[in-house]
């Protein structure tokens, strides 16, 4: 019985890792791919992770600052917070921008922002929390990208299911830093295959060895 699950868990694995290797040159694929233009309203129902994380996208508006939030962050350039403001697109859409880390000491500078385009990376949203936090809105705390709850927090009104990351041909001299995502997959599905297979060999060779001894 012992060896049959074990098998049954080894399979299992070996379909996990073709699944996991299948994702990730989808993924190569999309950032290898030209920026199409951010999902409007009409596609937004049918957005998927496996099917949509880290397409390169693009999105033109006009931001609104004054409901920019900040998430907890640690990244090649130290401690601080990805921004994420809010972008209103000219067909009304509201797309949460994370515009790129800034420094804990960071101040937005004066003035208002025209309209934008940017280039960036679709990301899906990360709910509840990070750092082994929840987020705390009513704190203005944050510790992962929730859209829907920085959305409510913010008062924004219907968003899109996504946020953008965006890379780094807005950086400039005292703007967030654009184009730190991290794109990684832990792929131990085979040693996972392995060692349930192996399992599955020593419970057999166990329950052989008790039978000759009957």
């Amino acid at each position: 019985m012992a060896t049959a699950l074990f098998v049954g868990l080894g399979i299992w694995q070996v379909e996990r890792r073709a699944w996991k290797l299948d994702l990730i040159a989808r993924v190569e694929a999309r950032l290898a791919s030209p920026p199409v233009p951010a999902p409007g309203r009409a596609e937004w129902p049918a957005l998927s992770r496996d099917a949509d994380e880290y397409r390169r996208v693009t999105a033109q508006g006009r931001f609104l600052p004054d409901r920019a939030v900040r998430i907890l962050a640690v990244t090649e350039k130290g401690a601080g917070s990805w921004l994420l403001v809010p972008l209103v697109t000219e067909a009304g859409d509201t797309i949460l921008i994370n515009r790129g880390f800034v420094p804990p000491d960071w101040q937005a500078p004066p003035g208002g922002e025209e309209v934008v385009t940017v280039t960036g990376l679709l990301r899906l949203p990360e709910p509840g929390g990070g750092f082994l936090r929840s987020n705390d809105p009513a704190r203005d705390r944050w510790y992962s990208r929730d859209v829907a709850a920085i959305a409510q927090a913010r008062g924004l009104g219907p968003v899109a299911p996504y946020f953008i990351d965006a890379d780094a041909s807005g950086n400039r001299p005292g703007a967030p830093v654009g184009g730190l995502t991290v794109v990684a997959f832990r792929n131990h599905h085979l040693i996972y295959a392995l060692t349930w297979f192996g399992l599955a060999a020593l419970s057999g060779y166990a329950a052989y060895r008790a039978l000759r001894e009957r």
